[in-house]
């Protein structure tokens, strides 16, 4: 087919292909950038928090006196415990999806030169590490000599566990067995490395770091007091969680129940991703209607052009070109528009991005997105310019004759 008549055409109806093509590329653009942050967003509420979420929920209470913390301790992990179904309770001061709790800088010399990046610390009880279902990668876990009592807001000297995640960020490479990292003038040493435990908060952190935690064991005390892990048969923790509250009343009946907070992990993931969730649904919206338009800008002009064409097309038809050339001619001329709008569209993607980058701290586009959104508006083209084509295709040359 010649492409000379159809720029010849498209010159003549300057305006209206601009329009079109303009249209194609913030379509282009949008789609890229939309679907890069749906994807994003999918993965992050898609990550794996390292423990045994289906089996494990907590609670936490407040409105008690500090002084009296060991009494109260003590009173609601017997209720908890005697709870039917309850495998474990234990005292944790934060819980992936929870709240957050131990959050701190830290170094990996004494003297703090070489700062190690912002940490979270999950302060643990006996027991809480294996209720967690934390799975070791090497070293060991929490030992009963592990566990001592603190005054702080952590344990000042301990045994812990670290991520692998962190362990790679820290010692690139090494073993890290043996090492130890500082929080001011607190000191821990890593004897065991966890495939992985996520932050309480992970949308908050960039993806390399929602991961970086440690777990301290201690003894229960005035900083880590009443926030406990239950752990139980999935099928059982709905029930469990009912008969907890109702336990709590009964044994501690001045002490309040953050009810906001106290969850299985199941509802609090949903939680901390309801934004993320609602976000991705806007955007697919954003999305569909987009593209909606966009095919029905692609419709409505290819119709007005086969109006405004029929006794060409007759012409055409009269002096010997078939059905099929006809079609062609419309697919190649909206092909040759969309493919402008599309070129465009990659340069406005990468400026969005750059601008998302700068100002919201999104992360770079990758750029396989841009020849797949090059390939959507393509085939979205072929597919609105095909009815116009078509009725532009059954044009009988009868019609040349009658416009003269």
């Amino acid at each position: 087919m010649q492409i000379q008549p159809i720029f010849a055409a498209l010159r003549k109806h300057k305006l209206a292909a601009m329009l079109i093509a303009l249209e194609i590329a913030f379509a282009c653009a949008v789609l890229c950038n939309a679907c890069f942050m749906i994807a994003s967003r999918l993965s992050m509420m898609g990550i794996d928090s390292g423990v045994d979420e289906s089996a494990l929920a907590t609670m936490q209470l407040t409105g008690y006196d500090a002084s009296k913390a060991a009494d109260v301790d003590a009173r609601a992990l017997t209720a908890l415990r005697a709870i039917p179904g309850v495998q474990d309770v234990a005292l944790l001061n934060s819980i992936p999806f929870g709240a957050r709790r131990g959050t701190a800088g830290i170094t990996t010399d004494a003297g703090g030169q070489h700062f190690g990046g912002v940490i979270e610390f999950y302060v643990g009880g006996p027991g809480s590490f294996e209720a967690l279902g934390l799975q070791l990668e090497s070293g060991r876990g929490p030992q009963t000599d592990d566990y001592r009592a603190f005054t702080g807001l952590m344990p000042g000297d301990a045994s812990i566990q670290i991520t692998q995640a962190l362990a790679e960020h820290l010692w690139p490479g090494a073993n890290p067995l043996g090492k130890e990292i500082w929080m001011e003038k607190f000191h821990y040493r890593v004897v065991g490395v966890i495939r992985t435990l996520v932050r309480p908060d992970p949308p908050g952190w960039p993806a390399a770091q929602r991961d970086w935690c440690v777990f301290v064991p201690a003894l229960p005390g005035p900083y880590l007091t009443g926030s406990y892990l239950l752990r139980a048969a999935p099928q059982d923790l709905p029930r469990v969680m009912r008969d907890a509250s109702v336990a709590i009343g009964k044994a501690l009946p001045d002490v309040v129940i953050d009810r906001q907070a106290s969850r299985t992990l199941g509802d609090l993931r949903d939680n901390v991703f309801r934004n993320d969730r609602a976000m991705a649904g806007l955007l697919v919206g954003v999305i569909v209607a987009l593209l909606g338009v966009t095919a029905l800008g692609i419709v409505g002009l290819a119709s007005f052009w086969v109006a405004q064409r029929r006794k060409q097309i007759g012409i055409r038809r009269a002096l010997g070109a078939t059905r099929g050339d006809i079609l062609r001619y419309f697919q190649t001329e909206n092909f040759l528009i969309v493919t402008f709008g599309a070129m465009l569209g990659v340069a406005l993607a990468i400026g969005i991005n750059l601008m998302l980058m700068r100002f919201f701290e999104m992360p770079q586009l990758p750029l396989w997105y841009l020849p797949v959104g090059v390939l959507v508006l393509w085939a979205l083209g072929q597919l609105a310019v095909l009815s116009p084509a078509l009725r532009a295709a059954k044009v009988p040359p009868v019609v040349a004759t009658r416009s003269v």
